[in-house]
């Protein structure tokens, strides 16, 4: 009793949550839904109305006092500025579904009345590239802390924020396995930006001036999805045999040297890459940052929301 007392979040069961969602109306089809899953998940129209749409009713809340706020702020300077993006950042481990979950909010959150550009950017942009990665001996580590170009996020963000126009990020190919060349991914007059990825609640591993930013100090709200380590675990190797029959089939796929394993070979070299970097980077890198979210997903062995816990104002 005394622990949720002081604790800094209120927290919901799914159906307590999912009372929450009042009139929002459901405006994905069942199609629609199917599509927007991850590989090994089950999204169901269900989880949806019962998670998702009370999420989008309460960000549409939160935007609209954003938006409140912005205005109360040129009256007092007596002048107009420029409109920034909301900024939503989606953090958790890998194989965990954030890239489903900023899917999901993508669709319902552009579909809400006023009709919002809302855009997605992951992180893995801002990965170095393989050779840079290969060369400091961090390719054992692609996915830590040190293994992102902070800084060029950082800039990304702090343009993104100052209202500047076209702001450019890296894109990433999990084909090869590499940053793309001379590609990018543009966001121009977004009214709502998705940051994506396993590192974007994390704060700063070196000593220069930058490091006294942080990611999160350009979101307006961040989310977390948690689910246990074992059944992240199940999760990933799952997501690796199904990867195995599909995209390493092909010759020009950076992993294509498991394209031929059989399930139990299969499973053996998803569970040394789990343990020898996925493992290490949730336990050191990832969860001990879930507590500086504005909320937290829970996740249960079936994929299906479980517990919200959300943070007090």
């Amino acid at each position: 009793m005394v622990s949720e007392k002081i604790s800094p979040y209120i927290s919901f069961t799914r159906e307590e949550w999912a009372r929450l969602r009042f009139n929002t109306p459901m405006t994905l089809t069942k199609t629609e839904i199917k599509e927007l899953q991850g590989i090994n998940e089950r999204l169901s129209v269900e989880e949806v109305e019962k998670i998702y749409l009370p999420l989008t009713r309460l960000l549409n809340l939160y935007i609209n006092a954003s938006q409140q706020l912005h205005s109360v702020t040129d009256q007092f300077f007596g002048q107009a500025t420029r409109k920034v993006p909301y900024i939503i950042g989606v953090a958790g481990s890998v194989a965990v579904g954030k890239s489903t979950t900023s899917r999901i909010l993508q669709s319902l959150l552009s579909r809400l009345p006023e009709h919002p550009k809302v855009q997605i950017v992951t992180t893995d942009g801002f990965l170095f590239p393989n050779a840079t990665l290969e060369e400091q001996g961090l390719m054992d580590k692609k996915g830590f802390p040190e293994s992102y170009d902070i800084k060029k996020l950082i800039h990304f963000l702090s343009d993104l924020k100052s209202g500047k126009d076209k702001v450019r990020a890296p894109v990433y190919s999990h084909f090869t396995y590499d940053i793309v060349p001379e590609e990018f991914i543009e966001v121009d007059g977004a009214d709502i930006v998705i940051i994506e990825g396993i590192n974007v609640l994390q704060t700063p591993v070196t000593n220069e001036m930058l490091s006294r930013l942080y990611v999160s100090d350009f979101f307006d709200m961040s989310l977390f999805v948690d689910a246990d380590e074992e059944d992240i675990k199940r999760w990933y190797i799952e997501r690796f045999k199904i990867l195995k029959e599909s995209a390493f089939k092909d010759p020009n796929a950076y992993f294509n040297r498991y394209a031929d394993l059989n399930d139990e070979e299969a499973e053996q070299v998803a569970e040394d890459i789990w343990n020898r970097i996925n493992k290490k980077n949730l336990e050191l890198n990832i969860s001990p940052t879930k507590y500086r979210s504005t909320i937290i997903f829970k996740k249960g062995k079936d994929h299906l929301t479980e517990k919200i816990s959300l943070r007090k104002i």
